[in-house]
């Protein structure tokens, strides 16, 4: 990650990048507030050290300072996955819950199928009850519509597959 200028206030994900990044080698709470001293509050940090925690971040009770307080350590596998939220543009904020946000993702893709499933049988109905009253032309214009539907619902289920 590139180094924001001195003056700048660091976004949430920049901090929490940076925490991250320390961590790697093992980093001291304190020492935290004190390197983004002039970046970030102290909120700021302690919010950032929360949503690290949701990539690994862990604290090393047995290294505990009196002075410095909690000592933090990460594995480098871990960071990956921030970096990959990141890249991907995933808005992070303190009070986000990774978990219940993913969960959300996947009701929604599920909704979505249902919905393009449920329009391509509905609208095969509805072209068979107009055969059924003899207007053979709007029956096919019905049946195409929900060809183009089932095919939309085929697309989305082909793509959702890895998140479901």
């Amino acid at each position: 990650m590139t180094k924001p200028a001195l003056t700048a206030q660091l976004s949430m994900n920049e901090l929490t990048g940076s925490i991250l990044e320390m961590a790697q080698t093992g980093v001291y709470r304190e020492s935290l507030f004190e390197a983004f001293q002039s970046l970030a509050t102290k909120r700021q940090v302690r919010e950032s050290i929360a949503l690290a925690k949701q990539f690994g971040l862990r604290s090393d009770p047995s290294l505990r300072d009196s002075e410095l307080g909690t000592y933090y350590q990460i594995e480098p596998k871990k960071v990956e996955s921030f970096q990959v939220a990141i890249q991907n543009s995933i808005p992070l904020s303190a009070g986000d819950d990774l978990a219940q946000r993913v969960q959300l993702a996947v009701r929604t893709v599920k909704l979505m199928l249902m919905v393009s499933g449920a329009s391509a049988i509905a609208l095969i109905f509805i072209g068979s009850s107009y055969l059924l009253a003899g207007k053979a032309e709007a029956a096919a214009a019905w049946w195409t519509s929900a060809l183009c539907a089932g095919g939309i619902w085929l697309w989305q289920k082909n793509v959702a597959k890895p998140l479901l």
